[in-house]
């Protein structure tokens, strides 16, 4: 599985693209960063650039990976992971085509308005590792899992 960070400036992120889920059930209404399947033969990144297109009509360019705690990336369950990436639209306007109800621009500073969200369980502690990568401090959601500094730079 890969995901994005979509941030409005790789260079100096003031706001970050969250997505509102419509299925599964026990998700629909939750908030995720958007991603989704790697196809077999396709790399991860080739992967996030096609699922950015599928679902919100949207190019991007790759930034940095979010190093998860596992090689493979952020746990999703017993059996997947997430790899996911900051990235920036270059072309398109953000639109929710697939998956998703409402997409939603919130800012990234010290305010807890992208906490307050109801996240999907397994992104939480990617938003801490993002807010934590970017010198916020996230109030309510823990600490940054300790293998965040250890994992592979982009």
């Amino acid at each position: 599985m890969v995901g994005a960070a979509v941030v409005d400036s790789l260079e100096q992120p003031t706001r970050l693209l969250v997505a509102r889920r419509t299925s599964p059930p026990q998700f629909a209404g939750m908030w995720e960063f958007p991603g989704g399947k790697v196809e077999t033969g396709e790399t991860c990144e080739a992967a996030l650039h096609r699922e950015l297109n599928e679902e919100l009509g949207i190019h991007v360019r790759l930034g940095a990976e979010i190093p998860g705690p596992a090689d493979q990336g952020w746990p999703l369950n017993g059996k997947a992971a997430m790899r996911v990436w900051f990235v920036e639209v270059t072309a398109g306007e953000p639109e929710a085509l697939q998956d998703h109800d409402e997409l939603r621009w919130v800012p990234l500073d010290a305010g807890t308005e992208v906490e307050d969200l109801p996240w999907i369980p397994a992104d939480k502690p990617i938003l801490v590792a993002l807010r934590s990568a970017l010198g916020e401090v996230p109030s309510s959601f823990g600490k940054v899992p300790s293998a965040f500094g250890e994992g592979p730079s982009a």
